[in-house]
């Protein structure tokens, strides 16, 4: 096993309904350890940035205005194998298709309000992480 960090946003779907606490629960039934984690809202510059890999894309300016339509909760999670337990927790992007038992199948909305987002790689959860933290906010 590979003791590895990924980046965990929840999202303002989920905040607004005081999800959080469910949501940590789920995220530490799994194994995963919460490292670093606050709360905040996002900017547009901020969402713009974050989102950039989707710019192009027809649901970029609908994603962006979401994002920075409420608190978000941003957070470094650790553990083996973190990526992909997070992924497997998160559940499908379409809550529709995700697993009983999985964060979107409990709490998603819709393909857009899908409470949780999480790094899908290695490259891109270190890129997430330091978007958002700082290296002494970050507790093992």
């Amino acid at each position: 096993m590979a003791l590895e960090r990924t980046f965990s946003i929840i999202k303002p779907d989920a905040t607004a309904r005081n999800l959080t606490g469910a949501i940590n629960a789920m995220i530490e039934e799994a194994g995963l350890r919460i490292v670093a984690q606050k709360r905040l809202r996002m900017t547009r510059d901020q969402a713009e940035t974050f989102y950039a890999v989707h710019k192009e894309r027809p649901f970029f300016g609908e994603l962006v205005d979401f994002m920075i339509s409420g608190p978000v909760v941003v957070q470094v999670l650790e553990g083996d194998n973190a990526i992909a337990k997070y992924r497997e927790v998160m559940g499908a992007t379409n809550p529709e298709n995700a697993a009983d038992g999985t964060i979107r199948k409990a709490f998603a909305n819709n393909v857009q309000e899908n409470s949780v987002h999480g790094s899908d790689a290695p490259e891109t959860a270190a890129m997430e992480i330091a978007q958002w933290f700082s290296g002494n906010e970050i507790v093992g």
